[in-house]
């Protein structure tokens, strides 16, 4: 009856999971989607408290409580420019869980041996996972070692990967792509040590190899992060995604959990299919950006030439006012400044004129995939203006003034000009070719990618200097 129950409750959670994932790749059907998700999660806890091996009831519930008191407390007190670090620190966590389930089945494989071949006990005195481990014929402790394996190898990975992707975010390494002394042989070097200590660790079972091989994954988790650069960290942030749901795919295997197995499967998938569709966004190859930005364009970067001419805001006031057609392109500053209710406050007043008014919105803005459609679906700004590069590219040549809110490489002309800058052949918003261009950034430095862009030098660009909320605060009582 215990195993009717947790089954069937673990096929439901999974349908919710599914319709979770599906409901997200649509604003409108997102806050549903999330409540999927909820429900799920919790049918699935209270599933497998009460289902088979359920017991430490005490410590169970003081787990639960400290881990629902810290979701809470980042739940209120992250900001959502923090959000793509916040993901980054999860995963590691995720990562963290992988290792330290795959080290316990190492463990509770010895101890199962010891405990029935050395002491003579009888398999009841063995907890639930022993139990387990004991059924299991020679071939399936073999393929159980190798599940383990894989689990703490792809769980380090992703442990200390997505700690430097985290730091990368929060300013606290240098977002430059940094590789030491030897650079991808170090990673192949790693690769073939972990290759190695499998076969090492299949044919003895001994928990040297398996060390060996954690030091070696967290190293190669570390110098592949810390070889990309600032400008692909949302096509990293989705790849740890991806790395975190194949984790614990493995710990599921390992666990012989099924809801771990299909999640962790959706998860991994998804993330993947999106770090593709992301990589694809910005001309990169993906299994370049996996292995550490291998490869790349190499020489001189184009000089630019001319000068960054600044207005203040009468003079964006005016040209909006004039405008009969306006896109908006919002980026990174917007969500730094926090902004965004500035920004739907402008578009209300221009949309009240009958302007028309529309946002443009690159795959990769921002940090983390979806951040400016998030952040504009909180400012309450309606979906049906908020366009895809795709769906609004070819408009620019007839639209009149093109505001661009602390974006700096998805409007970068050098995409297309320059074959040697870091972002050739990444495909960006064309802004630079509506007859005026306002750019809303906080001073003339590069960005964090530390990249020239030359929009800010061209003939129809003016720079609207200062804080964005700050400039839409001078700007919106001007709007008339």
């Amino acid at each position: 009856m215990e195993y009717g129950f947790t089954t069937a409750a673990y096929v439901v959670s999974a349908v919710l999971f599914i319709l979770s994932l599906g409901g997200l790749s649509g604003q409108e059907s997102a806050k549903r989607a999330v409540w999927y998700g909820i429900t799920g999660m919790a049918l699935a806890v209270a599933a497998t408290l009460i289902g088979p091996g359920s017991g430490l009831w005490f410590l169970s519930m003081i787990m639960i409580a400290c881990g629902g008191y810290i979701g809470y407390q980042l739940a209120t007190k992250v900001q959502m420019t923090q959000m793509p670090e916040l993901v980054a620190a999860m995963h590691s966590l995720v990562g963290l869980a992988a290792v330290f389930v795959g080290f316990i089945a190492h463990f509770e494989i010895d101890n199962v041996l010891v405990v029935l071949y050395v002491k003579g006990e009888e398999l009841e005195s063995l907890g639930t996972f022993g139990q387990l481990i004991a059924k299991k014929t020679a071939v399936e402790i073999s393929i159980l070692r190798v599940e383990l394996f894989l689990g703490i190898f792809i769980g380090a990975i992703t442990f200390t990967g997505s700690i430097i992707a985290y730091s990368k975010l929060a300013g606290k390494v240098d977002s430059a792509a940094t590789k030491l002394p030897g650079g991808h042989m170090l990673n192949a070097a790693a690769a073939a040590v972990s290759l190695i200590t499998l076969i090492w660790y299949f044919n003895t079972g001994g928990f040297f190899p398996l060390f060996l091989m954690t030091l070696a994954a967290l190293f190669i988790g570390y110098h592949l992060i810390m070889g990309i650069g600032g400008a692909d960290m949302p096509v990293v942030v989705s790849m740890l995604n991806s790395y975190s749901g194949w984790a614990a795919a493995a710990i599921g295997f390992s666990l012989g959990n099924d809801l771990m197995i299909v999640v962790g499967a959706l998860v991994g998938s998804s993330g993947a299919i999106l770090s593709y569709i992301m990589c694809k966004a910005m001309n990169r190859s993906f299994v370049s950006v996996i292995l550490g930005g291998f490869g790349g364009p190499a020489g001189e970067q184009m000089a630019v030439e001319g000068e960054q001419v600044a207005i203040e805001a009468e003079g964006v006031a005016t040209a909006l006012n004039e405008a009969e057609s306006v896109v908006i392109i919002p980026g990174y500053g917007m969500a730094v400044a926090q902004a965004q209710s500035g920004v739907a406050e402008l578009v209300r007043k221009l949309r009240a004129q009958g302007k028309y008014v529309r946002f443009a919105i690159h795959p990769v803005a921002g940090r983390l995939p979806g951040h400016m459609n998030v952040l504009l679906a909180e400012a309450k700004v309606p979906y049906d203006i908020v366009m895809e590069m795709d769906e609004i590219n070819d408009d620019f040549p007839e639209t009149d003034v093109a505001i661009v809110i602390g974006s700096n490489d998805i409007v970068n002309p050098a995409a297309q000009d320059d074959p040697n800058s870091p972002i050739a052949g990444m495909p960006v918003l064309e802004c630079w070719k509506a007859k005026q261009v306002f750019v809303s950034k906080r001073g003339q430095g590069t960005g964090y990618s530390g990249i020239e862009n030359p929009l800010f030098f061209k003939e129809n660009t003016r720079m609207f200097y200062g804080d964005a909320k700050a400039s839409l605060d001078k700007l919106l009582p001007m709007i008339d």
